[in-house]
């Protein structure tokens, strides 16, 4: 292996870039929502401790939001940089949803963030609470037009391809906001985002419980976080259901390399391995678990359907798109990758199933201490499950960058050398990994901090007072 090959090494950087930038997106659409709701409890009930609680997650809220910014725009610089020629061929129709989301989705969200922040005591309450909910659905629509530039690269659709330009070009807008891949990725991915937030909110309140802190706040709050990851859960899972589906339909060669699979089976021989042991090349199985009939269910919603296999899907890409290349990609990241995204999430769902149970009115025994610590440390879960959800959906496409139009290869900088390459590479590394601790930091002392003290018995319902007098949340 060349270590200073600029294609692998623009890979690993916008593979790290990517990743990392993705640390701050299913947080921040997960807490603008949970913001949201929590002032409107508090708008309608006039109970303080939403209103403690809506402080307490916008401020974690405001951190992310901060940072995503930063590390999102450094992300799309990449474009121009390591992948040029990538840009010059699909730029006319790649980067008009990309304006779409920074031109209106992205600014209807930073200006409604900003009414937030300082409307506290300038704005009418009702309209107030309308800037936070503007902020969560910026960022929901935010989220559709990156997943539609993201589709195209799955599913090309609404483009002609100018042979005198080398271009491909725009002609269908709508086509391409339509994307079946679009339709069925965005609920996946704002449901695996709302998974991740309610693990915090789980977290948070549990650090507090755990020593008795906050206890009448933080009670509600880890209920509603349980709720939360559960309904997110069923989410994830029908929404995931349907993703594979249109996979199947569109990219056979990823549902095949998720499975292992290496020829055509059918019925009961299209199993599904829970876990499995091969030899070094994967092209034999020392031994596995399975479930009959499961894999040709999830890829045709039927018991007796056929899956494609590699070898087969070999054999028909070749005659497609030209022998002599290897059109697999790497087996084991996405058959990995694949389970290691199921069993974070479920995981983390099965804790907020014991939590609700734990907690419940009825029950007759106080929480022991390890189970606050197993609550307080599986907030990552959810997370890894959407890195690794990204890992197998970008790796289960190569060797394309566009499928069917690009390879990777192709797609790189002609005249960017490795080594400038390599030194970006480790520059931004260090600067990310210094503004993760700073990142990690401020979130972990606003958790901790947690929310302001409850009123006492004789202060005034914060609604009954005018706007001036209201609490003020200043970040």
């Amino acid at each position: 292996m060349d270590f200073l090959d600029p294609l692998i090494l623009a890979r690993w950087q916008f593979g790290l870039t990517t990743l990392y930038h993705y640390l701050f997106v299913p947080l921040t659409l997960g807490m603008a929502l949970t913001v949201a709701v929590f002032q409107t409890i508090w708008h309608r009930t006039g109970d303080v401790r939403w209103l403690h609680l809506t402080r307490l997650f916008g401020k974690i809220f405001l951190i992310n939001f901060a940072m995503g910014v930063v590390t999102g725009i450094v992300q799309e610089f990449q474009f121009g940089m390591n992948w040029s020629s990538y840009s010059r061929f699909t730029g006319d129709v790649f980067g008009a949803p990309l304006a779409f989301e920074g031109l209106m989705a992205f600014f209807f969200e930073a200006t409604f963030i900003g009414l937030w922040i300082f409307g506290w005591d300038k704005l009418p309450r009702r309209i107030h609470l309308l800037t936070i909910w503007a902020t969560a659905v910026g960022s929901i629509l935010s989220a559709y037009f990156i997943l539609t530039a993201n589709a195209f690269m799955q599913n090309p659709v609404g483009y002609e391809f100018n042979p005198e330009t080398g271009r491909a070009e725009l002609v269908d807008f709508f086509a391409l906001l339509t994307n079946p891949v679009a339709l069925a990725a965005f609920p996946h991915t704002i449901f695996a985002a709302f998974m991740f937030a309610a693990a915090v909110i789980v977290a948070v309140a549990a650090f507090h419980l755990r020593r008795g802190q906050h206890v009448d706040t933080m009670r509600p709050a880890l209920r509603y976080g349980a709720w939360f990851m559960i309904a997110s859960f069923v989410g994830t899972a029908i929404s995931g259901d349907q993703l594979g589906l249109v996979m199947v339909e569109t990219q056979p060669m990823k549902m095949a390399a998720a499975e292992a699979l290496w020829n055509t089976a059918c019925g009961a021989d299209a199993s599904f391995s829970i876990f499995s042991i091969g030899t070094p090349d994967g092209t034999e199985e020392v031994w596995s678990l399975r479930v009959p009939y499961l894999l040709s269910f999830l890829s045709t919603h039927t018991f007796d359907g056929c899956v494609e296999g590699l070898n087969q899907l070999q054999a028909d890409y070749e005659q497609i798109y030209g022998a002599g290349i290897d059109y697999m990609p790497e087996v084991w990241v996405t058959y990995w990758s694949f389970r290691w995204m199921m069993g974070f999430g479920g995981i983390a769902t099965l804790i907020s199933v014991a939590g609700l149970w734990v907690t419940r009115k009825k029950a007759k025994r106080p929480v022991a201490d390890w189970m606050w610590r197993v609550a307080i440390w599986s907030a990552p879960l959810p997370l890894f499950g959407s890195l690794v959800g990204w890992i197998f959906t970008e790796m289960g496409r190569q060797p394309w960058i566009v499928f069917g139009l690009m390879r990777t290869e192709d797609g790189v900088s002609p005249s960017v050398p490795g080594w400038t390459v390599l030194i970006s590479l480790v520059a931004f590394t260090a600067i990310y990994a210094a503004l993760a601790v700073v990142e990690f930091r401020l979130i972990l002392k606003a958790a901790q901090q947690g929310p302001d003290p409850l009123p006492g018995p004789d202060d005034p319902d914060p609604r009954d007072l005018p706007v001036d007098q209201t609490p003020s949340t200043v970040y």
